[in-house]
């Protein structure tokens, strides 16, 4: 007897059905066909990647390196991530043992979490976050338990930890990302410490995607793993900080008992990363030519971002200033409620400018939109000047 759609679809994965339909790109590609749109949707640096990157991968491929690379990735640039860790962060990893290359973070969320969660298991995540955290745990048969930090400047603070943890005592694992993606908003030395001191009284091993480490913009980053390391597996990479995001070069690292489980997760999901991207990532991390990049690219985002929430605050917006990453989390008109969904879709439509709805991102987003401003000033201020007609014919 053949086989039916029916029983092909009752065959998969069942926690596909616990995932929410629509999300970010399903969103950008509806407003994409919008004739004159203004896409402020993405987090895609505009910015070419750096002559010196690509000078490496070029010379990778003219020198043949097309063979298998080691699992957890080139000792070269291990060696160069840990310089890299150290230099930026005090932070001191063994690039023989502690050290993963992954496929962009994206693949080291997904090593990360599956090293950790058995099925049923907690894992705790501050909202607004970038959704990716909660889905992936989902599908690992995890629970993510959703903590609202939109009355905390989207921070997650001790008080509120400690009372997610009377409820949740066997949460197994936190997932911090900061800067955050989707509100820019970062953790101060002091807050973070005090988080970390928190956290050290538990069991809790922390997820800390830092992948926008590089992208602060008031003040230095300072990594939870300065504090409770034996509890901590850092996620970062290439993509935002060097515009490398077609390249798909991330990195884990963390305490090596740790590190030996994710690194036998990381080795069954892709074997290895890209030869040419990784020699393009030594040049990332391991040399002046890439840190220099970076400065520059970070100065024109905090130029953008200056003019973005100034002209967003001058239209009444409410919002906190982004202290890194290259995105603005605003609070939506009045006149909407908290149906961010209806006001983005009016403003591409009506307005012509894309922005993606505030409640993607979990409970703590409702009501929100996010702003990218990775992209062109010319861009952003013809989507200024679009939105400032839009806010004034609603009003």
């Amino acid at each position: 007897m053949p086989t039916t759609k029916k029983d092909i679809l009752s065959r998969l994965n069942n926690n596909f059905a616990k995932l929410t339909p629509g999300g970010i790109r399903e969103f950008d590609y509806q407003v994409s066909t919008i004739p004159g749109i203004i896409k402020l949707t993405l987090g895609e640096p505009d910015f070419n990647v750096p002559d010196a990157m690509k000078q490496a991968a070029i010379d990778s491929i003219n020198a043949n390196d097309s063979h298998y690379a080691p699992g957890n990735g080139t000792l070269a640039l291990r060696q160069a991530i840990a310089h890299f860790m150290q230099n930026r962060y005090q932070l001191d990893y063994k690039p023989e043992s502690e050290i993963a290359v992954t496929v962009g973070a994206t693949e080291g969320i997904f090593a990360s979490l599956s090293t950790i969660i058995n099925p049923g298991d907690e894992i705790i995540i501050p909202t607004p976050t970038f959704p990716f955290y909660m889905a992936v745990t989902k599908i690992l048969g995890g629970m993510p338990i959703e903590v609202d930090t939109s009355n905390d400047n989207f921070v997650l603070t001790p008080e509120k930890l400690q009372s997610v943890l009377l409820e949740h005592p066997n949460a197994k694992g936190v997932v911090l990302n900061y800067p955050s993606n989707p509100t820019g908003a970062t953790y101060t030395q002091t807050q973070i410490k005090a988080l970390a001191n928190t956290i050290k009284s538990t069991n809790l091993i922390v997820i800390a995607d830092e992948i926008y480490s590089e992208l602060i913009y008031d003040g230095t980053h300072t990594s939870i793993a300065n504090y409770i390391p034996e509890q901590t597996l850092i996620l970062n990479g290439a993509s935002k900080s060097h515009a490398m995001t077609g390249y798909r070069v991330g990195f884990i690292a963390g305490p090596q008992e740790l590190m030996k489980a994710v690194s036998a997760i990381h080795a069954m999901l892709v074997t290895a990363a890209s030869n040419p991207a990784m020699a393009a990532a030594v040049a990332a991390f391991g040399t002046d030519e890439g840190k220099t990049a970076t400065q520059e690219m970070k100065a024109a985002y905090q130029q953008r971002r200056d003019v973005v929430v100034n002209d967003l605050q001058k239209l009444g917006f409410k919002l906190i200033n982004p202290q890194g990453a290259f995105y603005v989390f605003a609070k939506i008109p009045k006149q909407y409620g908290d149906d961010d969904l209806k006001f983005a879709t009016d403003l591409a439509n009506e307005g012509k400018v894309a922005v993606i709805p505030g409640s993607f991102f979990g409970a703590g987003g409702q009501g929100y939109i996010r702003i990218s401003y990775a992209t062109s000033m010319e861009n952003l201020t013809a989507a200024l000047d679009n939105i400032a007609t839009f806010i004034n014919k609603e009003n």
